[in-house]
């Protein structure tokens, strides 16, 4: 299919008050890796040009250009690049309650993670482009709304299996929230085992490292310290980083933007 471009600006974050909270990256020529992370949220991203590779549970998913790449909330995912090459996208990151209610009140899991699916692509790429334009929420709301339930009936199950990386320890350890210090050596203690075995058991049940998984929720703390209209200095303090430097690298490595441009997303 003919490349399609959502338009010609740099990258761009987007908060919306409608659809539960929505959000959306797009993003033109991205060439900066997403380590291995996790979003409470659907991802949803339309690829506009260029290649997006996703590795998911230890395999790699190839979205070629036209295709849809989806996540779902708590799915380990990072997104390696090759070399110089980049890519082109648009991401909506979707709640689980309002597709839940987008599905007939059911809760719903994508199992198929790349799709091609042009029409759909196509319904999809004019609600990004309405969402960038200031068209009136109702509308929008009730736009998303019709294209996600053609998206969970073509492409959903109903039946979700919670991610068996994300339990046990989620339960055990991380009910605890660790913003100013993590120790391993007291985390593997508690478990009865050393240091090693315990980075191997952690990132069998999450798939991710203590420090990266530790340092995401730190950056999704930061978010809501960021509406609150926190300074970065004081973040960065108070979460643990070594000064706003160090904070704001951390920042754009797992989400792809600046502090500041996520701030000043409207």
């Amino acid at each position: 299919m003919s490349r399609i471009s959502a338009s010609n600006s740099p990258s761009k974050y987007y908060k919306f008050a409608f659809c539960d909270g929505l959000e959306a990256l797009s993003a033109q020529n991205h060439k900066t890796p997403f380590p291995s992370h996790f979003h409470p949220t659907y991802n949803i991203t339309l690829i506009y040009d260029g290649v997006f590779d996703t590795k998911l549970h230890d395999r790699l998913l190839i979205a070629p250009t036209g295709a849809i790449l989806i996540t779902n909330p708590l799915e380990i995912h990072a997104n390696p690049f090759q070399g110089d090459s980049s890519v082109s996208f648009f991401t909506f990151y979707i709640s689980q309650d309002f597709l839940e209610y987008c599905n007939d009140g059911k809760p719903i899991r994508f199992n198929q993670n790349s799709i091609e699916d042009v029409p759909l692509f196509a319904e999809l790429h004019q609600v990004a482009l309405k969402l960038s334009s200031n068209y009136a929420p109702d509308f929008l709301e009730n736009e998303l709304k019709s294209v996600l339930v053609k998206l969970s009936f073509r492409h959903g199950s109903d039946y979700i299996q919670l991610p068996q990386e994300t339990q046990l320890l989620f339960n055990e350890l991380l009910a605890t929230d660790y913003f100013e210090k993590f120790s391993l050596a007291d985390a593997a203690k508690r478990f009865g085992i050393d240091k090693y075995k315990f980075i191997r058991l952690f990132k069998d049940q999450t798939g991710l490292t203590p420090n990266n998984y530790f340092i995401y929720k730190r950056i999704e703390q930061s978010k809501v310290m960021l509406a609150e209209g926190r300074d970065l200095l004081s973040i960065a303090i108070d979460l643990g980083f070594y000064d706003v430097a160090h904070y704001c690298n951390h920042f754009k490595k797992f989400t792809g933007i600046s502090p500041m441009a996520y701030t000043s997303a409207r």
